[in-house]
């Protein structure tokens, strides 16, 4: 798939979100620095939520507390949304510094207005996973959409993939635990693979909710094309996702590291051209294991293999030597050439 000008697939380097959601508090200025604080550490993608509250909640939320919350979930949407103006001037700033801005609508309206003002794409929360309705009006648009599967199973998926295949937009699948933080007792490595299985050639990433960068570089070795984790530019706010959310440093190792990872994902099995001068003397020679007069049939007891490998035999012909007739004079760890012996032991070791 594409957002923006960035591939994400299994040849390019995992894209790493950064997810300032509600760790700003409200406060434009500090989703500002967040933003500036992500672009330093390398990162090519912003992602915000998107709170009207009037359209995304009823009353009953307010007497909803969430485990990570001492406030009910309404208070703390409340408190932490930004307004239209103030959202767009943070998209505006974010996408000045050439990085991408994308956002979760909570809402139809919110959709709605992250539409009119051209977001790239839309990222789907695992709340809203099966909320078919919202995906069906999110779909409409014909933007790329990133959907985290956080407390869904395959078969509860498979009708949210169909309304977004029936629409033809381009999306990725995200492996998903939504407890903040998550122990690693219930992350689930696992369903990457068992999305990637389940949803062959579909973009499989992970929103990663635990402590430290652990999980999410073991996705990547499990084949991740996306990582989206919580950012804050310090530990130190309070907020109910601060827990679970990076800092610059761990940003910056996150989306370095991630690099490395892929580029071992790539590489084939095989010697490589730097181990040539390792193999030289870590690999074994043919010698004798004992003085052999010339006209001796070579048994396994006669011969064995020591470093360094600058023999003209490698110990991978072992088994071809046992039956060859020796035609000249030998010493014990003398290493062995092929004009030692007779013509059919070469013949053998070829074939």
């Amino acid at each position: 798939m594409k957002i923006g000008s960035r591939v994400i697939s299994a040849e390019s380097p995992p894209l790493v979100i950064a997810e300032i959601g509600i760790n700003h508090g409200g406060q434009l200025d500090v989703a500002i620095n967040m933003a500036t604080a992500a672009f330093r550490a390398g990162c090519e993608m912003i992602k915000h939520q998107t709170h009207f509250v009037e359209d995304e909640m009823t009353d009953e939320a307010k007497l909803i507390f969430p485990p990570n919350a001492n406030q009910s979930i309404w208070d703390v949407i409340s408190s932490s949304a930004l307004s239209r103006e103030d959202e767009i001037s943070l998209k505006t700033h974010v996408e000045s510094l050439g990085m991408i801005y994308v956002s979760t609508p909570f809402s139809r309206s919110a959709a709605d207005f992250l539409n009119e003002i051209g977001v790239s794409a839309f990222k789907i929360g695992s709340g809203e996973c099966n909320h078919l309705p919202l995906l069906r009006h999110i779909a409409r648009f014909g933007k790329p959409v990133i959907l985290s599967t956080g407390m869904q199973d395959i078969a509860t998926i498979r009708r949210s993939v169909s309304v977004l295949q029936q629409a033809e937009v381009e999306f990725a699948l995200l492996e998903c635990t939504n407890l903040y933080p998550s122990p690693p007792e219930i992350v689930s490595l696992r369903g990457i693979t068992e999305l990637q299985d389940a949803f062959p050639g579909v973009v499989v990433g992970f929103s990663d909710h635990s402590i430290g960068p652990d999980m999410s570089l073991a996705s990547i070795a499990l084949g991740a094309c996306i990582i989206e984790r919580h950012f804050t530019d310090t530990r130190y706010r309070i907020g109910p996702d601060i827990s679970c959310s990076m800092d610059p440093a761990e940003l910056r190792l996150l989306i370095d590291r991630s690099k490395e990872i892929h580029r071992a994902l790539m590489n084939p099995k095989g010697r490589t051209a730097p181990e040539e001068a390792v193999y030289r003397f870590a690999r074994g020679s043919i010698v004798a294991d004992r003085d052999l007069k010339a006209g001796h049939v070579i048994s396994e007891k006669d011969i064995w293999a020591r470093r360094p490998g600058s023999g003209e035999i490698s110990v991978e012909h072992f088994d071809a030597l046992i039956g060859a007739s020796i035609l000249n004079d030998v010493k014990r760890n003398q290493q062995l050439s092929w004009s030692d012996l007779d013509g059919d032991a070469k013949k053998r070791a070829l074939a």
